[in-house]
């Protein structure tokens, strides 16, 4: 480390912040929210958690603004999110996060809805069974459960989220890994 420090400051002219530098093995630190395990790169796991954490922000069933507002600065910070940690090699968790964020929206709709009449009226005009729309709307629990009903997800489709503006992190993740016209 004395070596690298004196290189550093006498040739390179920099300064050293003593509390983040170490030297370590590739694989047992961080750099700029990326970690390398066995030769490849992936996000960090506190990259990934301040992930959550804003998609949570931006989902919020306290945050009353429009759906096409909330949407719209989903698919900016999921764009940018993905552009810049998408060069990560890891794509065991990308199918379960669009899970998770397409059942946030769902729980956003539910939220929005608020009456019992205006839900059973939205999932009857998105397709659900009559049945099934007023046991959904008259359920005591709470948005995050009934987003996960065979109501809710038979009448707000992940088609239907998609038109409505929902970016999918999966098909961000295969088009930086597989663009359509390889040079």
């Amino acid at each position: 480390m004395a070596s690298i420090r004196r290189f550093l400051t006498n040739k390179l002219k920099l300064e050293i912040n003593e509390k983040k530098s170490k030297v370590a093995p590739v694989d047992q630190c961080g750099f700029l929210g990326f970690i390398f395990v066995r030769g490849k790169i992936r996000w960090s796991e506190k990259s990934f958690r301040e992930f959550k954490r804003r998609i949570r922000l931006f989902t919020g069933r306290s945050w009353f603004v429009s759906m096409d507002y909330r949407l719209k600065k989903l698919a900016e910070y999921v764009r940018g999110w993905m552009n810049y940690y998408g060069i990560s090699e890891y794509y065991r968790p990308i199918p379960e996060i669009d899970e998770w964020l397409r059942r946030r929206l769902r729980m956003c709709y539910w939220k929005q809805w608020r009456y019992t009449r205006t839900k059973v009226r939205n999932l009857l005009k998105l397709g659900t069974f009559k049945r099934e729309a007023i046991l959904t709307a008259l359920s005591r629990k709470g948005p995050w459960h009934c987003a996960r009903t065979l109501a809710t997800q038979a009448g707000m489709t992940n088609k239907w989220l998609y038109e409505q503006g929902l970016i999918s992190v999966k098909d961000q993740w295969v088009k930086i890994h597989y663009p359509d016209n390889p040079k």
